[in-house]
């Protein structure tokens, strides 16, 4: 069985070839969807407990603190611990509450994301999923979230989850344009909305270098726009805890609390995903023009670093701007995406529009 750390597509080859030789059809495929869906679970929750942890020593870092530094050398299953406490946790029943919808948002909340980071590849030839229109796939399975959102406030039967809710809706349906448009931008560039075909156009330079100005402004966009999208800080009006307890899930307890919980940084971890593929290049190294022995030396390097190093970047970024500004109004919030990143991304496809046209970029 081949196997190579820069290159999968021959072990899942032969995988494949294996399983269709050995059992019927039908079956082979049965049981390549549980593997597929195995590893997404164990994922999930390795990615999902690490970056709790990772938030939490960052913001020590900000606010001059040491963080969590007791169960474990540097603390580092704390996080395994507050998740079994969660798992042992009462489940709370709420009198009033639509019993159906509470129970399954939930589940909506976490399905969404694990539909949208299927389509992310992580190397050479490890993507469960590579549509030709992997970004229109990712943007609309990632937006069925805020279904389960508003449907968690709703059927909570209480105003400050009601209000959390109605919030995080407006919040998610107007910065979905700007990410969506930001992605356009790089979409004109490229050529193409397949994810792979993406990661392959950066061979010769990341897409924020080659497409210059308008490249680095949709970048910084998609920045400000997923950071808001994913109800993280500064624009965590949804579950603002100083008015509105917990905002959407303040009635929830147990697991379901921490599916909320979970969902919220593999969100992040998905949009830190999507702009490490988009803009940086994904798993592609970083070649400089002319530079031979130092462009094979970043050859080297494995795929599966080069995508962890820049999604881990792009998260330190997001973790950066949480715990630097102070919340923003409501107001505030939508004034900043209708008044500012909208007009800013329309103007920036027209420009990268015209650069691609007269074939001004690199």
């Amino acid at each position: 069985m081949a196997f190579s750390i820069y290159d999968f597509t021959s072990f899942n080859q032969s995988i494949d070839k294996l399983l269709y030789d050995s059992l019927p059809p039908f079956w082979a495929l049965i049981i390549e969807m549980t593997i597929i869906g195995v590893v997404f679970l164990l994922f999930y929750a390795v990615v999902g407990l690490f970056l709790v942890y990772a938030e939490r020593k960052v913001c020590a870092f900000m606010q001059n603190r040491v963080g969590p530094n007791r169960v474990g050398p540097y603390g580092i299953f704390q996080t395994i611990a507050d998740f079994i406490k969660l798992l042992m946790k009462e489940l709370i029943y709420i009198k009033n509450a639509d019993k159906l919808l509470f129970n399954l948002a939930p589940f909506i909340v976490i399905i969404a994301s694990f539909m949208a980071i299927s389509a992310v590849p992580f190397a050479k030839g490890l993507h469960a999923i590579d549509f030709d229109i992997g970004i229109l796939y990712v943007i609309a399975v990632s937006s069925l979230g805020v279904v389960g959102i508003l449907l968690a406030g709703w059927s909570s039967n209480n105003k400050y989850s009601l209000i959390g809710a109605m919030r995080s809706g407006a919040q998610i349906v107007s910065y979905e344009l700007s990410v969506g448009l930001s992605l356009v931008t790089i979409i004109i560039l490229a050529g193409t909305m397949q994810f792979s075909a993406i990661v392959e156009g950066q061979a010769n330079g990341w897409f924020i270098f080659k497409g210059h100005i308008p490249a680095f402004i949709a970048f910084v966009v998609f920045l400000i726009a997923s950071t808001a999208e994913t109800n993280r800080g500064p624009f965590d009006l949804a579950e603002a805890e100083s008015e509105l307890t917990a905002g959407f899930h303040t009635e929830y307890s147990g697991i379901k609390f921490a599916f909320f919980f979970l969902a919220e940084y593999m969100n992040m971890f998905l949009v830190a995903s999507i702009a490490a593929t988009v803009f940086l290049g994904g798993w592609m190294p970083f070649h400089v023009s002319g530079w031979g022995g130092f462009n094979a030396v970043m050859d080297f390097i494995p795929p599966l670093i080069w995508y962890f190093g820049k999604t881990a970047f792009i998260i330190f970024l997001m973790m950066w701007f949480k715990w630097t500004f102070p919340r923003l109004r409501i107001d505030q919030l939508l004034t900043l995406e209708w008044k500012y990143l909208l007009p800013i991304n329309l103007v920036n496809i027209l420009v990268m529009a015209f650069m691609v046209l007269m074939g001004w970029h690199f």
